[in-house]
């Protein structure tokens, strides 16, 4: 029987920035999970749950042994910290956007 779950309930987030790129690391807390997050949460999926955010490209990098993913998010900053206007320009807000997204386990 599957359920689904907000990806926060069952992995953490770390993210950071370099001039208009971001850089965010998920991290499944069960190592059981994990299949399931990867399996989830795709670059596609996360560029297409925030398109107004994230518009240039998003790759993912797996990392197994961790029990991780680490997305790069390229054009995803308004220019980065010192070009643009928002009020809160950095990547760092980003890890809590993924963390909302659902993921459906087995």
């Amino acid at each position: 029987m599957s359920r689904t779950v907000p990806l926060r309930q069952i992995a953490t987030a770390r993210a950071g920035d370099k001039g208009d790129t971001s850089n965010i690391a998920v991290w499944v807390r069960d190592p059981a999970d994990y299949p399931a997050v990867r399996r989830g949460l795709t670059a596609e999926r996360v560029k297409a749950a925030y398109p107004a955010l994230f518009r240039g490209q998003v790759t993912r990098y797996d990392l197994p042994a961790l029990h991780g993913l680490n997305f790069v998010i390229e054009k995803g900053l308004e220019g980065g910290v010192n070009a643009s206007l928002n009020a809160d320009a950095h990547g760092k807000s980003f890890s809590f956007l993924l963390l909302a997204l659902d993921i459906e386990l087995d």
